[in-house]
């Protein structure tokens, strides 16, 4: 649907009480392993997931006056975030999941899938220039580029300020969400105007398991939260699939969630990026408003070979001839901010160890006491 207001646009949570249609209460078999284990930690009996915008993101109060139920998403129990809709241009459904496309009072046009906010105008930068430019100003002249999932456009939009870059590939499964962007989000998807892209619609996993060993310099996954299809996006047989492609010394970025949220997910996703890839692996994060908790974290991972510091932009954006020019000024990254998106707070160092090291001792059945936390050696799990 095109056109209309907040209120022809959005089934409402009051509408959707009073004719029975809502989602089941979430239960532990409708979860991802991540959401299982949070919920372990804080449970959250009264969660609801629905299928619209309502769902993670959008709070609506129903029942006696004074009283306010907030609904919430399995990936942050227990949250909400609410954004102001003046108008709704856009909403439909793929193959694969439900796309709107809302403005904003305050954050410009929204993007939606499944109910959880993907991107809005004003806050896009933190991620997808992030995103693209922690690896790839990691390593010395990038040239063959894969990108998972970014349908948006704008990871691409950002790999094209590197010249050096001769093929960016992009696999994304859903070609609703390209044309919706292309419509509605012009200055994210003229990332697909650039003639070195090569754009294939389908299944990345089929995708990669296909792709020549040794064939890329970086791979970036764009992915969705791992609930449904998208959970096998975070497990080992991805990854060594990734490794497999990448040359040696390549890089990996990928999306990893909140360290304020999903610190289960993120443990899981170092131990298994330790055993596929070889070489240093590291988390990174970024402040990005409209996502859950405010922030969202990158897993950089580098293929044996060359040492990769990903603390230390070797090949810097201010350097790069036109970067700063490529139709677009660069509004969130910079050298500053890449060597401080490595700085890990101290709750996270400690909380990170301790699922560590409670992990491995189910994993051996081991009775022994686990070791006491130290920040000294927790920085192991956040470097080579």
């Amino acid at each position: 649907m095109a056109g209309g207001d907040a209120r022809n646009g959005l089934q409402m949570v009051g509408e959707r009480e009073a004719s029975g249609d809502v989602a089941p209460l979430v239960t532990k078999a409708s979860l991802p392993p991540c959401c299982v284990k949070a919920l372990a930690s804080a449970p959250e009996s009264d969660a609801r997931c629905h299928a619209t915008v309502v769902s993670g993101w959008f709070s609506q109060s129903h029942g006696k006056a004074g009283k306010v139920q907030y609904y919430n998403n399995p990936m942050w129990p227990g949250e909400a975030h609410s954004l102001k809709v003046e108008k709704v241009l856009y909403q439909g459904k793929s193959p694969y999941q439900e796309v709107l496309v809302f403005e904003s009072a305050t954050y410009g046009k929204v993007l939606v899938l499944d109910g959880i906010v993907q991107l809005t105008d004003k806050d896009e930068c933190a991620y997808q220039e992030m995103i693209a430019h922690l690896p790839l100003c990691s390593i010395p002249s990038p040239k063959t580029v894969l990108v998972i999932g970014g349908g948006d456009g704008g990871v691409l939009r950002e790999i094209a300020r590197h010249k050096s870059v001769e093929v960016i590939e992009i696999c994304e499964i859903d070609k609703l969400v390209i044309d919706v962007c292309k419509e509605f989000f012009p200055d994210l998807s003229i990332g697909f105007d650039d003639p070195r892209v090569r754009l294939h619609v389908g299944d990345a996993v089929e995708y990669l398991r296909n792709a020549p060993e040794g064939k890329y310099d970086a791979i970036i996954v764009d992915s969705s939260d791992p609930i449904g299809p998208a959970q096998e996006l975070v497990e080992k047989p991805f990854f060594d699939m990734i490794a497999r492609a990448l040359r040696p010394g390549g890089v990996l970025c990928n999306q990893a969630e909140s360290m304020w949220l999903h610190t289960h997910l993120i443990q899981d996703m170092l131990s298994i990026c330790r055993e596929s890839f070889k070489g240093s692996v590291r988390y990174a994060w970024t402040s990005v408003p409209t996502y859950p908790s405010g922030v969202i974290g990158f897993l950089l991972c580098s293929k044996d070979g060359l040492p990769v510091d990903f603390t230390n932009p070797i090949n810097p954006i201010e350097k790069l001839e036109g970067a700063t020019s490529a139709g677009r000024e660069i509004n969130f990254y910079n050298s500053e901010m890449h060597k401080a998106a490595f700085a890990i707070p101290t709750f996270a160092k400690r909380e990170l160890a301790t699922v560590y090291v409670s992990s491995k001792k189910d994993q051996s059945n081991s009775k022994e006491e686990a070791p006491k936390d130290k920040i000294g050696s927790q920085e192991a799990l956040f470097t080579a």
